[in-house]
């Protein structure tokens, strides 16, 4: 194990510029973290402004061509990327378990998620166009949806190959190209996506990938005088300092940011099912999840003997089986200083609050799922981002009062109702400040717009909304004469 660990270590992944491997202006490289063990993974170009340029000019040139190929051969296009996208599920997901120790299931659904974006968007793409505007037999007169030109993509280390195709396939498809720029911890798929999506026959320049840091990549990426728009997930700081650039720039921008999301569960609800949901806001990619539901919102007449069964639930789930580790060290040190903070506090969690002392998980980044009862709604554990396993209770009387407590949050980006009375779940739903609402576990898909309310960010991915979040309206107008 320790001599392949070593030799794994040793791989570099260089940028993917213009269609081919580059390898970074400075030529040094950074290193990563196996977070399922501890152990040095591959290493990634560091990147720095003369690449950034290098890619964004490769990109310029490419964007022309690929803008005025008919949507049918966009949409060709796309669909051979999906195809080679689940031709290299084994090397996809061997890159990501490597730098995020995801379970099998978990890797799974994200490859073929990925692979599902290119081919939802390479069909909404015959559907992608204008309208014409009724001024009188004397015009003709439409509008055209354009391209940007070159649009920056900015994704994080916890769905990396997910968000990297949830933001590429919809701007590709409205005829951009595109400069990705992957957390510096988790790259090597993003690079691995744009090389197999070269070798399916995407021209050269319209996918490009530059690794590196957000200072070194990401801030020079959004500043660059030919990057027309930008899309970034990520941390409300750099969403809010990624704002400034853009405002700055007068450049539009797609910002989704963190989440505090409830789940809202009232006594005549389907209790089993609402706590299979908890359970799996934890177990999902370890918690580290924005739109995750991390507020357990309970009707009091319910919510002790509720909690209980959530907590035994959770007890019996398994590092490596159930759940994987926490992605960075950063994240892992920073849930157990919530941890540290509640216990100051005065809160016990009812179950987990700590990482694993032993064993195999005791060797990486792993913390067990956790869950806090009763938590006070002006404490950090019921008001603070926790980008992990972790669920904090709060009990509510009624309808009001279910509502003031999932709005008393700085975010907006997802919530989920469990109630046996539809109206109400409806009427609560239409009520909630956040993007998304899903009631009684109805699935929210790609083909739903996903985006949030207040701190969680604005503009819109996927559904058919993305393609509008990509392209310009134009408007032509001509004069008939007369007859």
């Amino acid at each position: 194990m320790g001599a392949s660990a070593r030799q794994r270590a040793t791989v570099r992944h260089d940028h993917w510029i213009g269609g081919k491997p580059s390898e970074p202006a400075r030529g040094s490289y950074l290193p990563t973290l196996r977070p399922a063990t501890r152990e040095p993974g591959d290493e990634v170009a560091a990147g720095g402004p003369d690449d950034v340029d290098r890619a964004v000019v490769a990109a310029r040139a490419a964007y022309r061509a690929w803008a005025a190929l008919p949507a049918a051969d966009r949409s060709s296009a796309l669909h051979r990327v999906a195809d080679a996208i689940a031709a290299h599920t084994g090397e996809l997901t061997a890159l990501e378990r490597a730098c995020t120790g995801k379970t099998d299931a978990q890797l799974r659904l994200e490859t073929e998620m990925s692979a599902a974006y290119f081919r939802y968007y390479a069909g909404a793409l015959h559907a992608h166009h204008g309208r014409t505007i009724d001024q009188g037999a004397g015009a003709l007169t439409y509008t055209r949806l354009e391209p940007y030109g070159v649009v920056a993509v900015i994704t994080p280390w916890n769905l990396p190959l997910n968000q990297a195709c949830r933001a590429l396939a919809p701007a590709l498809a409205a005829g951009n190209a595109v400069v990705v720029k992957p957390s510096e911890l988790t790259s090597a798929s993003t690079v691995c996506l744009a090389r197999i999506a070269s070798e399916a026959g995407l021209p050269d320049g319209l996918l490009n990938v530059v690794t590196g840091t957000g200072r070194e990549v990401g801030t020079p990426l959004a500043l660059h005088p030919e990057v027309r728009r930008v899309a970034f997930t990520g941390s409300v700081p750099t969403g809010r300092r990624l704002a400034t650039v853009a405002a700055d720039r007068l450049i539009p921008l797609t910002l989704e940011l963190g989440g505090k999301s409830p789940l809202v569960v009232f006594a005549d609800a389907d209790l089993e099912r609402a706590a299979a949901a908890a359970v799996n806001a934890v177990a999902a990619n370890a918690g580290q999840v924005c739109s995750a539901t991390k507020r357990l919102l309970v009707e009091s007449s319910v919510h002790d003997p509720f909690v209980r069964e959530v907590a035994a639930r959770l007890e019996g789930l398994e590092p490596a089986r159930d759940f994987g580790p926490i992605n960075t060290e950063a994240q892992y040190a920073e849930v157990l200083d919530h941890f540290d903070r509640a216990r100051e506090a005065g809160c016990r969690p009812l179950t987990g609050g700590g990482a694993y002392e032993d064993g195999a998980p005791a060797g990486g980044l792993y913390i067990r799922p956790t869950l806090y009862a009763h938590v006070p709604r002006d404490l950090p554990l019921a008001r603070e981002e926790i980008f992990g396993p972790v669920l904090a209770t709060m009990p509510f009387t009624d309808e009001a009062h279910a509502l003031a407590l999932a709005d008393d949050t700085a975010y907006g980006l997802v919530a989920s109702i469990w109630s046996g009375d539809t109206a109400r779940g409806l009427r609560l739903a239409e009520r909630i400040q956040a993007g998304q609402v899903t009631v009684n576990g109805c699935p929210l898909t790609i083909e739903t717009p996903f985006g949030g309310y207040k701190q969680s960010g604005y503009g819109r991915e996927k559904g058919l909304e993305a393609l509008h979040e990509y392209a310009q309206v134009k408007t032509v107008s001509l004069a008939l004469g007369s007859s």
